[in-house]
């Protein structure tokens, strides 16, 4: 689409780029549009005259600015209905009730001129293509004929004032060209804004948070960086593991007061046979610290040993083999020392089991 002339946005000079992409060249300049702001202005004021030059209306209009232009450089419809004048060329509204009766398809119209507030664009057919020639594109548009209505409805329910463009345009290349052939656009271009944005993330560093706003669409709030996503993953793994050590110290604490109940049920099984059910306190295990627990655990078991011993030389059931290979030390790990402690409560439980039944 190189051929086809397209003025970006300057300024508020909308107007002027509105006509030289309407034309498909340099033909108007802000001088030339100022000046025919000026001469209507001037007419205007000409008129206001003839009722008088003392007039409360005259002074009052002579006070006010000129509504054809302003220092920024936006210009009236009355200027550029005035410039488009120098080529035959006239403007009627598309939307009024005198055009909409004459049942004319947009598609077979030529060119169209769009206005909302202060800004003016053109929409042309060039060869047998439609083209947005906004000036607040990074360039040309391609508008499909199944589209172009859509595209005009869609402006004029958006507040936007359209004109059809009448007469004959002047030759231009782009026309010419695109009588032969026919072209595709692969991607829509970008506006301005958007491509200068775009330009100056590239340029600055970002933040972590931008650069995590921005990860798939800033809008959709969903996407995670990788790093984020790994260390959340070792956080969660951490607290996991945290959790399960908790677990496995008060099933240790379970373990363990369980084996001292099934002590004490064979050390009272002979004398007070009644209290065999009757449970401990547990306010006090409970309450013990880590290390008081060590310890006195590390006293149970070379209390237990020191009784496995002693039933071994009476012919007695013993501990499994796995409770005696275990080191009571300081050394055994909170597995085994859990392994140990369940081991035990469950010979004990046999032994209140063997006593019951000799009874």
């Amino acid at each position: 689409m190189e051929s086809i002339f397209h003025e970006r946005q300057e300024g508020s000079l909308c107007a002027q780029h509105c006509l030289n992409n309407l034309l498909q060249g340099e033909y108007f300049s802000p001088v030339e549009l100022s000046s025919i702001a000026q001469q209507l202005d001037e007419e205007e004021r000409m008129r206001m005259a003839e009722g008088g030059v003392s007039s409360e209306e005259y002074r009052t209009f002579l006070q006010q600015p000129s509504v054809n232009m302003d220092d920024s450089g936006f210009f009236s419809i009355q200027v550029i209905s005035n410039a488009l004048k120098v080529w035959g060329l006239e403007l009627v509204l598309f939307n009024s009730p005198e055009y909409q009766r004459l049942g004319i398809d947009p598609i077979n119209e030529k060119s169209f001129i769009c206005n909302y507030k202060e800004h003016w664009f053109t929409v042309r057919k060039l060869g047998k293509q439609w083209f947005n020639l906004n000036s607040l594109l990074m360039g040309p548009e391609l508008i499909s004929d199944t589209y172009l209505a859509l595209f005009l409805a869609q402006l004029q329910q958006e507040g936007y004032s359209i004109f059809v463009v009448k007469g004959d345009l002047p030759d231009c290349e782009a026309d010419q060209l695109l009588q032969m052939i026919r072209v595709q656009q692969i991607q829509r271009p970008k506006l301005i804004g958007e491509e200068t944005a775009q330009s100056r993330d590239q340029r600055l560093p970002r933040s972590d948070m931008d650069q995590a706003i921005d990860v798939n669409h800033p809008f959709d709030g969903t996407g995670m960086l990788d790093e984020d996503e790994e260390n959340f993953q070792k956080a969660l793994a951490l607290s996991r593991q945290e959790m399960d050590m908790e677990d496995e110290e008060a099933d240790l604490r379970r373990a363990i007061q369980l084996s001292m109940q099934g002590s004490r049920r064979s050390e009272s099984s002979g004398s007070s046979p009644q209290n065999v059910l009757q449970l401990p306190h547990t306010s006090q295990t409970d309450s013990l610290s880590s290390e008081e627990l060590r310890r006195r655990r590390q006293a149970y078991f070379e209390k237990q040993q020191q009784q496995d011993r002693g039933q071994n030389l009476q012919n007695k059931p013993t501990l499994s083999s796995s409770t005696l290979k275990a080191d009571p030390g300081g050394d055994m790990s909170e597995e085994d020392m859990l392994q140990a402690a369940m081991n035990m409560s469950l010979e004990s439980v046999r032994n209140n089991l063997n006593t019951e039944e000799e009874k």
